[in-house]
């Protein structure tokens, strides 16, 4: 392995997810830092301030939706494994750089791997939480008094 090859294996695996943390911490300070300077502007011209705007609002996700994301992100990777092991099929494996004929098949069959277990892990999850499911469906078609 010549040195270019470690420069970027160690900026891919080590700069990269270092970075990306540092942006979104960075993101999460600043918009804070925003809704501050406005209270301390709205407690200096004396309005009454709400102190949940600094409090952070997820909004409520249900059981259903989660299953979802799960089915999405199921057929997502295996969709891409399944095209890592198509490109390694057609031409990665006559292909020049040493690095895409060992990278294509591993990538391939690991996000397969991932793919199919969370298919099973939603297939799983929604015999075992369908009464769960259907309470909150039926909670959500009740009107609110």
């Amino acid at each position: 392995m010549n040195f270019n090859e470690m420069l970027t294996a160690a900026s891919i695996c080590v700069i990269l997810p270092v970075l990306i943390v540092w942006i979104v911490t960075r993101a999460r300070q600043n918009a804070i830092n925003k809704k501050s300077e406005i209270m301390l502007k709205a407690i200096e011209a004396g309005v009454p301030v709400n102190a949940d705007l600094l409090t952070n609002k997820k909004k409520a996700r249900t059981i259903k939706q989660d299953l979802m994301e799960r089915l999405t992100g199921s057929l997502i990777t295996t969709l891409m494994g399944v095209a890592f092991l198509i490109l390694y099929f057609v031409g990665g494996s006559q292909a020049e750089p040493y690095f895409m004929a060992r990278f294509y098949p591993v990538a391939g069959v690991v996000m397969v791997a991932v793919g199919i277990g969370l298919a099973i892990s939603f297939f799983v999850g929604k015999k075992m939480l369908a009464k769960e499911i259907e309470a909150e469906e039926n909670a959500l078609d009740t009107p609110r008094k």
